[in-house]
């Protein structure tokens, strides 16, 4: 039967994974300023994000840009943008889905529970793609900063450290695969399918000389 605990459990952990998600999408914090060098540069930090810039002042003055043109980013940036959009959207698909199948919800009623589980397994699954789609952008952008700020070739003002979305964004993909997995695991189809019962081999094997001792007694009977 289905363990509403664990469907539960799994709902509210996704949930929970895709709210960081939409944080971590809109938040403008994925690279921030490194200071290295001689020359540091404290009195601004510029924030780089999925879809602005922002550049933060010591007096608590913050600008904030969007980017003028989609066409314009890096590969990698467009790429990122998609995969994080998608990675939202099939939350939100899974979301709907999980709550019809429910096993606490009487959405669909309560005589339908096979049709129930199946829909929160599928709610399950895609809450894992979802999380795999949202880890693959973080991991990515993650290794591109370290790469460029050991390069000896980029100039020390263009090096970015790792933001404090990227680590909301690890969570978030946690949140997510984890949910997930919780919401498949505990919607196993209501009902099992009966085992055959088998009979012991010896009382097979004695039935058949019976058989035979009739056949025999029917043919001398009509001799």
């Amino acid at each position: 039967m289905a363990s509403t605990g664990l469907q539960l459990m799994g709902l509210v952990l996704a949930l929970l994974g895709w709210a960081c998600g939409v944080l971590v999408c809109a938040a403008p914090l994925w690279r921030v300023s490194a200071f290295v060098g001689g020359e540091l540069v404290i009195a601004q930090m510029l924030w780089e994000g999925l879809w602005m810039n922002c550049l933060s002042q010591t007096t608590g003055h913050i600008q904030c840009k969007a980017y003028d043109s989609t066409l314009a980013l890096p590969t990698s940036a467009q790429a990122a943008r998609s995969l994080v959009v998608m990675s939202l959207l099939l939350c939100v698909l899974a979301l709907i889905l999980g709550v019809l199948g429910a096993k606490c919800t009487h959405c669909m009623g309560d005589s339908n529970q096979a049709s129930k589980a199946r829909l929160s397994r599928i709610a399950g699954v895609l809450f894992v793609v979802a999380g795999l789609a949202y880890l693959m952008p973080i991991c990515w952008t993650a290794y591109a900063i370290i790469r460029d700020f050991y390069d000896p070739s980029i100039a020390a003002p263009l090096k970015r450290e790792l933001g404090p979305a990227l680590y909301l964004g690890w969570g978030a993909s946690v949140l997510l695969l984890v949910g997930g997995a919780l919401m498949h695991v505990g919607s196993s189809a209501p009902g099992g399918r009966a085992l055959p019962v088998l009979r012991p081999a010896s009382t097979k094997a004695s039935s058949v000389p019976e058989a035979a001792a009739e056949v025999k007694k029917q043919e001398k009977s009509f001799v």
